[in-house]
């Protein structure tokens, strides 16, 4: 395959992945608000744009922070390359230059995701609706995804896509846990309130995880578990032991393919391999922000070795 073929396919499904958990930090910083005073809010909407690494570019453009005019930037402000609409338009014009690699099925949904949401997000999005929007959003990305689970060989083309999506779902799931732990709490000395609480459950609503948690842990909340939960608990397809233990067996499929492996397989085993033997309390004791920042990272860092190892810009 092509190292641009390649390239197109990673970016299409990280864009496709990235725009659907924009929605799900948004819908966490709305639910977040929805909780505090109006002065209370603007912190919790700026620890959205904190997350998603849009806060400089937001300022840049707006003096003040709120939910209308974050929520309009993220979803669909003009200069925003980082909206939900503009990484939408992106993953379509991907899948339209790699469409011979696609099935017939993945491109038909790539391009309703794309005339749907483009039609939703034509104009500004009232509180009222915000919530139906978010749900569209997340209903699209499924949608494609299934379309290639369904249809797609098991080959390079899907390793590449499957690749893609759980190297920007690892980095999200780190970040919302990151912004949980450094970001929202106003004190050290909240920890265990009625504030944090809430916070952890949205956190859990955030990656659709809370239903699954309270299964597991008979319904009780306990920061220590969901931070066990979403890092270490390989059940989950959000977690991010989950995310890696797929992306070691994606990327061992494509050396198996080329019979060759190189930098890229290495990080990636690697992480993997902390993550399978780390426990809770390692990581707690080691640090929960220090861990996560180490872990964003090495994922940052599999992802580089990986556009070097298929030679991307080829």
């Amino acid at each position: 395959m092509l190292g641009r073929t390649a390239d197109g396919i990673f970016w299409m499904f990280r864009y496709l992945e990235r725009a659907e958990n924009t929605a799900r930090l948004l819908e966490t910083g709305f639910r977040l608000a929805l909780t505090r005073g109006h002065s209370a809010a603007s912190s919790e909407w700026q620890s959205v744009l904190v997350t998603i690494g849009q806060d400089q570019a937001f300022h840049a453009v707006h003096d003040e922070v709120n939910g209308p005019l974050v929520t309009d930037w993220i979803l669909r402000g003009k200069g925003n390359p980082g909206s939900v609409l503009a990484m939408i338009e992106q993953a379509r014009s991907n899948a339209r230059a790699v469409r011979t690699a696609l099935t017939r099925e993945v491109w038909e949904a790539t391009n309703e995701a794309w005339m749907v949401l483009r039609a939703e997000l034509a104009r500004p999005i009232k509180a009222s609706t915000l919530g139906d929007v978010l749900a569209a959003i997340r209903r699209q990305s499924t949608l494609v995804r299934g379309a290639m689970d369904g249809t797609m060989l098991r080959n390079d083309i899907y390793n590449f896509a499957r690749i893609g999506t759980f190297v920007e779902r690892a980095d999200n799931t780190a970040r919302i846990l990151d912004v949980k732990y450094y970001v929202l709490l106003p004190s050290i000395s909240w920890v265990g309130s009625s504030l944090d609480n809430v916070q952890w459950e949205t956190v859990l609503r955030s990656v659709s995880g809370e239903r699954a948690y309270r299964w597991l842990n008979a319904g009780e909340l306990d920061p220590r578990g969901i931070a066990d939960f979403l890092i270490l608990d390989s059940r989950f397809p959000r977690s991010l032991s989950s995310c890696y233990a797929k992306l070691e067996s994606n990327i061992e499929g494509l050396a198996r393919q080329y019979r060759r492996s190189g930098p890229a397989q290495a990080l990636v085993s690697e992480t993997a391999m902390l993550l399978r033997k780390a426990t809770i309390d390692t990581i707690l004791e080691f640090g929960l922000h220090e861990f996560i920042a180490d872990f964003i990272a090495r994922n940052r860092q599999a992802a580089d070795a990986i556009a070097a190892d298929y030679r991307f810009t080829d």
